[in-house]
């Protein structure tokens, strides 16, 4: 069976410029979506370890936000800006009340 390569091709919001208070949010999603991310896997059986182990279910990463490295927390913030600049693209509003 041959397998077609995949080439990813996400909608493109490279026009796309979060204002400051936008900006602001990034952070708090950033955090939530490592929580989310570490809530599944402690619900599904992982622990924290010293490097990430598929057999063992342990991971580095299951601590606190604040207690990730930067390039950790980035990845976090990169996945919050792609997802609010797709959220904009698409032509939805996003506002404070």
């Amino acid at each position: 069976m041959d397998k077609k390569q995949y080439i990813p091709n996400p909608i493109d919001t490279s026009d796309i410029t979060l204002d400051e208070g936008l900006t602001a949010l990034v952070e708090q999603m950033a955090r939530n979506v490592h929580e989310v991310w570490a809530q599944g896997r402690i619900s599904q059986g992982w622990t924290w370890g010293p490097q990430r182990d598929d057999t063992l279910k342990t991971h580095p990463d299951l601590v606190p936000y604040e207690d990730l490295t930067e390039v950790e927390k980035q990845y976090d913030r990169d996945t919050a800006t792609a997802t609010l600049k797709l959220i904009i693209k698409l032509g939805y509003n996003i506002n404070k009340e």
